[in-house]
């Protein structure tokens, strides 16, 4: 596992490179989010931002160093369903299809957030964006740590960093970035399903049609 600092910004990049990934970074990473810091991860798609929303303060401040409104919900990480499902009231058929098909993989699932649930995630409460990202180094820390509030690497608006040495020079207010080389996939689709029919939230790599048949479980067929 290499570490190195950048300079000016104290922001640590850890190697995380590997299927699984070295042990060592994934505990650097679990221990930054356990006493409520800002980290940067890679995903299939760009690099992300990450923090305990159970934490308090930490979303607060994932929010300020994206200077994200707070009315733009942060969705979530988790390492499958089963993790999904406690964070989530009456979890429609279709929602748990989507889930079925495509995770791990780049889609965010919009849905009903539990009652009750203590994690500041913005100022909506009703709702709750999950995803099961399709690469080792957040699957790791969703297993060892739980779930943790994600978005994009950037500042609210601008292009995703792909890059972690980037991220984390440009980027102040981030502890840790574990550092996975380069992430240049498009970001997730995200699809809210609070019923039967999905409604489309943000496009992204899958097929709009895909999405819609297999929330009604037909089959996808081109």
């Amino acid at each position: 596992m290499v570490e190195r600092e950048v300079t000016g910004q104290g922001c640590l990049i850890i190697g995380a490179h590997g299927d699984p990934p070295p042990a060592g970074a994934v505990a650097a990473a679990t221990e930054a989010l356990g006493r409520g810091a800002v980290i940067g991860i890679p995903t299939e798609t760009v690099y992300g931002l990450a923090v305990d929303p159970w934490k308090p303060g930490a979303a607060g401040r994932l929010f300020a160093v994206k200077a994200r409104p707070r009315n733009v919900e942060l969705p979530v990480f988790v390492a499958g369903i089963d993790q999904a499902e406690k964070l989530v009231e009456d979890m429609p058929s279709s929602a748990m299809r989507l889930m079925e098909a495509f995770w791990p993989g780049p889609l965010t699932v919009v849905v009903r957030r539990r009652h009750g649930l203590r994690a500041d995630l913005g100022d909506n409460i009703d709702t709750i964006g999950l995803r099961c990202p399709a690469h080792p180094v957040p699957l790791a820390i969703c297993a060892a740590y739980g779930p943790y509030a994600t978005t994009s690497a950037n500042t609210h608006g601008s292009a995703p960093f792909q890059d972690a040495t980037d991220l984390a020079r440009e980027l102040a207010g981030v502890d840790v970035v574990l550092d996975a080389g380069f992430c240049d996939g498009q970001p997730s689709s995200v699809v809210e399903v609070l019923g039967d029919e999905p409604r489309s939230l943000r496009a992204g790599p899958l097929a709009w049609e895909c999405i819609v048949q297999t929330a009604a479980g037909v089959p996808w067929t081109r």
